[in-house]
């Protein structure tokens, strides 16, 4: 299968009138907050020279943030526009990014062949993704990864919902960032919580650690306070 055209269409338009500003993005947290603490979840699992291939990696930063981390980074995204905010950010070797359909199975199975068995990391696509499509997004986890690599999956939680429906109930309306993401017809927490796990296991992936955290966004709320979103991440091999 592939995504809507109106699903690829909506994220293409969000870059394409999306600055290269860091931080322009509601979700384009500063590594040390994301990428960071995600890499030393994940790395007592993972072999570092492995390439790590940031899945829905959007403007990259947190995959130039991985390529320190690891010998080899991959940054792929539906969006066109996105991978040219990334490559215009790109400033070592050994990172590179790449146009990337996650439904795509012909893609992701060259992208396997290309790069061999990966350490994946993955934040918040699943749960905005279109529930037809999430399945096979679980299941490009599990080829990209095969029987030697690791993948880190962090998901939004229901409670995101609330924080989200908080942040917008605002005398004001929805903070600016925030508002971008509804006026393009992004849907953010719309998975419930059993479905992530459960899709994880039908791929066929273990996992071998999981627990709660947030994902810290870069929009406040009129108080001052950071909007961080409930979530839930995994550490998972491959069958």
């Amino acid at each position: 299968m592939n995504v809507s055209d109106n699903y690829r269409n909506a994220w293409e338009s969000y870059w394409r009138e999306t600055s290269d500003t860091r931080g322009e993005a509601i979700w384009d947290a500063d590594p040390s907050l994301t990428a960071a603490p995600h890499s030393e979840l994940l790395l007592p699992y993972a072999d570092a020279k492995r390439t790590i291939v940031d899945l829905g990696c959007g403007n990259g930063t947190q995959t130039h943030y991985l390529a320190t981390r690891f010998t080899h980074a991959v940054g792929v995204d539906l969006s066109h526009a996105a991978v040219e905010h990334a490559r215009r950010a790109a400033h070592t070797e050994n990172v590179e990014f790449q146009q990337l359909d996650l439904t795509d199975g012909d893609a992701v199975a060259a992208l396997h062949e290309r790069l061999g068995d990966s350490n994946v990391y993955m934040r918040a696509v699943i749960h905005q993704s279109e529930p037809a499509a999430r399945p096979v997004v679980a299941a490009a986890v599990a080829r990209l990864i095969g029987t030697e690599g690791r993948a880190f999956v962090v998901e939004l939680t229901s409670a995101s919902r609330d924080v989200l429906v908080h942040a917008a109930a605002g005398p004001a309306g929805p903070p600016p960032k925030l508002q971008r993401v509804f006026q393009y017809g992004l849907k953010p927490a719309s998975a419930d919580d059993d479905e992530i796990p459960r899709l994880l296991a039908e791929a066929g992936l273990t996992v071998l650690a999981d627990g709660e955290t947030t994902l810290p966004q870069t929009e406040y709320l009129p108080d001052g306070t950071r909007i961080d979103l409930p979530a839930r991440w995994f550490v998972l091999a491959g069958a």
